[in-house]
């Protein structure tokens, strides 16, 4: 009896034995460790260093570099229209050809009418010098040679106002024949030969006379503006014959900002210094010619607040043709072994600018950066980043710092997979 209760209490004890233990691992075993998070997928660009070039990108519009518009000078019928439309034309070259017929007759009257009055000048100065003699003598009155002698003061001023008719029927009848005053391209004529022209630019029918025009009104006038064009002085607003545009060189004008302006002087000198100048196409990109800045206008326009500025362009291959509009890019400066990341990789935060960049075991740091200048797509990068670090450039929005990155579809020179 006594041997089967000592039995019943070894196997008791030893049950509460199994249950402690099955107790103690069940609430004693450690929790499982959380997975961790995935990898963000990144791409990513390597800093390098290059020489970026500073530059200001602006709108703009090729136009003449000088503007003719050629109207005649003199009134009378066109007879003849001498130069072909389209083409280039030499400064001094026979445009087009007023009948000369009036004028020459009117050269002749003047001439005539010259002859006669210098004739009659000498007369009198011969009576003038007789009388003085006889006054001498003491044969004559003193009150006949004074009125001789005035006289000949009359006939010396009808002298003169005779050459001044010769002159100006001489530079009339110059006139008849019309000349380009620059080298250019002859535009599309605007008057026909038959018409009778005039010199305020108008066309009509009825025939003109050949009365002397003033010889102060010049061929054709062109009074070069800062935007490289040009206005003619003709009063009437009439069409004339043709306009002459120079375009080689030819100038492109565009605005900048008055902000810029003053980093724009001091680079220049103050304009003394040109600065370089690309005019590309609009459509294409293509570049149609390299000029340089040199001129500035002198005053800032207050309703935009910008600057007009014009470049000359040789334009040897004529590719720029006025009216055209072009995209102007001025390069300011170069900024030699600049160390560069993509714009894209630029983010701003509370405290300014940051990056991301990749670190060991795929780790990304959150690094503040100041940017220098910002040139296209291209980020020039003063502190923060030292060339070879890779920068993430896109998938930022969820990265914190410390995050691990997975990178995909690198940028050209950014660091592969691993």
């Amino acid at each position: 009896m006594a041997a089967h209760r000592r039995f019943r209490w070894v196997f008791v004890v030893l049950g509460a034995l199994a249950v402690a233990l099955v107790a103690w691992v069940v609430f004693h075993k450690k929790p499982a460790k959380p997975p961790p998070p995935p990898a963000v997928p990144v791409t990513t660009a390597k800093a390098t260093v290059q020489d970026i070039p500073v530059s200001i990108t602006a709108l703009g519009a090729a136009q003449a570099w000088k503007s003719d518009t050629i109207f005649a000078q003199v009134n009378g019928m066109l007879l003849s229209v001498d130069f072909k439309e389209g083409t280039d034309v030499r400064a001094g070259q026979l445009l087009a050809q007023v009948d000369p017929a009036p004028y020459r007759a009117a050269l002749t009257q003047a001439q005539g009418a010259l002859k006669r009055d210098q004739a009659l000048l000498a007369g009198a100065r011969v009576d003038l010098a007789r009388y003085e003699t006889l006054l001498k003598q003491d044969s004559i009155a003193r009150q006949t040679v004074d009125d001789q002698a005035a006289l000949v003061h009359q006939d010396e001023g009808t002298v003169l106002l005779d050459q001044g008719e010769v002159a100006a029927a001489q530079i009339n009848l110059r006139y008849c024949r019309i000349v380009s005053p620059i080298a250019g391209r002859a535009g599309v004529r605007l008057v026909d030969p038959g018409n009778l022209v005039s010199a305020s630019g108008s066309v009509s029918s009825t025939p003109n006379t050949s009365a002397a025009t003033s010889t102060a009104s010049p061929a054709s006038t062109s009074t070069t503006n800062s935007s490289g064009g040009s206005a003619s002085s003709a009063s009437s607003g009439g069409t004339g014959i043709v306009i002459i545009n120079q375009v080689q060189p030819i100038a492109v004008t565009f605005t900048v900002p008055e902000g810029d302006f003053q980093r724009l002087s001091d680079l220049s000198d103050g304009f003394r210094k040109p600065l370089a100048t690309v005019a590309t196409s609009q459509e294409t990109g293509v570049q149609l010619g390299a000029g340089e800045l040199s001129i500035a206008d002198n005053r800032v326009d207050p309703t935009t607040g910008t600057i007009e500025l014009k470049a000359r362009f040789d334009n040897a291959d004529k590719r720029l043709w006025p009216g055209q509009f072009v995209n102007v890019t001025l390069t300011l400066q170069t900024l030699p072994q600049a160390t560069t990341i993509p714009v894209a990789a630029v983010n701003q935060g509370p405290k300014g600018a940051f990056a991301y960049v990749v670190g060991p075991a795929n780790k990304v740091v959150m690094r503040p950066i100041t940017v220098a200048w910002t040139q296209g797509a291209t980020a020039v990068i003063k502190t923060g980043v030292q060339p070879g670090e890779v920068v993430v450039t896109d998938g930022q929005m969820i990265l914190k710092p410390g995050s691990t990155v997975r990178i995909v579809q690198p940028a050209p020179g950014g660091r592969p997979a691993s």
